[in-house]
């Protein structure tokens, strides 16, 4: 798997269906995490950086829909994720409330795991061609869908694990990820996530011993801060 590759959230209360989705996507070079309900997927979007959620309709403890609406109203980049909707729920009133709520796309269950591929393929594609916000942090400005970082408007090289590691702190600027996540969500595995924070640092902080920007919260992660 690329470390570019995208981090798609997959949520449904089937757990077999998530289990096979997860393998699914996987095999098809996609970075993969699972929610089984609406609560936990509200608090993995807090913390990580996802290109992409799969979104059930219908899951106990809140619907499909209220989630979706949650996201669109929040803050930062994260209401900018596409949504592609799955529902047993196939009449035209129930996709319109599903586009309404936020949805990107709607997807009938049940369906070929080849069409979940290209519905998939379709949007993040279409994304890429959109706007995104760069997010600044003192003489930087990093763009989230190209991985590119500026310092004063010219390019500072970053590896793909670099440019990985910042995309996943800079989608939640002032909130600590755990190194757990972060090597779920940048494709780093284990203590190479400490790695890329130090080398990280060396080139964006004045004093990377004493660093303003990308700090280690004790007991819970990392933070990145922006003005």
């Amino acid at each position: 798997m690329m470390d570019n590759a995208a981090h798609i959230l997959v949520v449904d209360d089937d757990t077999r269906l998530l289990s096979l989705l997860r393998k699914y996507l996987m095999d098809n070079q996609y970075r993969v995490s699972t929610a089984s309900n609406a609560d936990i997927a509200r608090k993995k979007i807090s913390g990580l950086y996802f290109d992409l959620i799969v979104l059930d309709r219908m899951m106990p403890g809140g619907d499909g829909l209220d989630l979706a609406r949650n996201v669109r109203a929040g803050s930062g980049v994260n209401r900018h994720i596409p949504i592609l909707m799955l529902t047993a729920m196939g009449d035209a009133a129930d996709r319109i409330k599903g586009l309404e709520a936020g949805a990107d796309d709607y997807l009938s269950k049940p369906f070929e795991p080849r069409e979940l591929l290209l519905r998939i393929d379709s949007i993040l594609r279409r994304v890429k061609t959109e706007k995104v916000e760069d997010l600044n942090f003192g003489d930087y400005s990093f763009n989230l869908e190209r991985g590119e970082l500026l310092k004063s408007g010219k390019i500072v090289n970053l590896t793909s694990g670099e440019s990985s590691l910042l995309k996943s702190l800079a989608a939640t600027p002032g909130v600590p990820i755990s190194r757990d996540d972060l090597s779920l969500s940048s494709g780093n595995q284990g203590r190479a996530v400490d790695v890329q924070i130090t080398r990280l640092r060396r080139k964006i902080e004045e004093d990377p011993k004493l660093p303003r920007y990308l700090q280690t919260v004790r007991g819970e992660g990392y933070v990145l801060w922006a003005d």
